[in-house]
């Protein structure tokens, strides 16, 4: 009893840090994604401003960011969601530039962090069918974000299965630790077909 009861406080209370490759992936999908919010962010202001205005990526009738920043569906917490991409995406540089100052965490901020990469992939699964779907238009900005944060999602997922802070068997460590790269390129290669299917008549005309 006294020995299962240690390590469950060695597990709770063990700090685990991260590998340099993660650290600059954080650093460089957050960048990305800070990168996106911020420029739809600025087109959403001139788009208030003027309702004439056309955001320099809207290149056809597909490919049209400003039916994307005029819909319901861009403001889906009561205000535009770049903003909150400008929040989360910073959250996730600053967690990468503390993993390569040799920052250490405990278990219960990586699955935080975690959790915070599945509401975002989530998220953006929803935003991705209503733009395919409902909105019938594409913004590229909106795309970076969505490879940037399917890409960190499984890297984090990824680091914690391996870490043991998510509790896994070990075939699927094992998969981890060999093939992480197979599920983001999985998962975005199904949203390029997708988008592909969506507008074939469009694209091949």
């Amino acid at each position: 009893m006294l020995r299962m009861r240690d390590a469950g406080t060695e597990t709770t209370t063990r700090t685990v840090g991260a590998s340099r490759a993660l650290a600059w992936l954080l650093v460089i999908t957050g960048a990305a994604g800070l990168l996106a919010a911020w420029v739809i962010t600025i087109d959403k202001f001139k788009l208030l401003e003027d309702p004439d205005f056309v955001p320099g990526c809207s290149f056809n009738p597909v490919v049209a960011c400003g039916n994307i920043m005029k819909s319901d569906q861009a403001s889906a917490f009561g205000f535009p969601n770049p903003m909150l991409g400008l929040v989360t995406y910073g959250i996730v540089i600053c967690v990468g530039m503390s993993l390569l100052a040799g920052a250490r965490f405990r278990r219960w901020y990586w699955l935080t962090f975690n959790a915070g990469t599945l509401f975002g992939v989530g998220f953006c699964a929803w935003l991705m069918y209503q733009s395919l779907y409902e909105i019938n238009s594409l913004c590229l900005w909106c795309c970076l974000a969505w490879v940037a944060t399917i890409v960190m999602f499984w890297y984090v997922t990824s680091h914690n299965v391996r870490e043991g802070l998510l509790p896994a068997p070990a075939w699927l460590k094992g998969f981890f630790t060999e093939f992480t790269w197979v599920l983001p390129v999985l998962h975005i290669g199904i949203i390029g077909m997708l988008i592909l299917t969506r507008w074939w008549d469009f694209w091949t005309s």
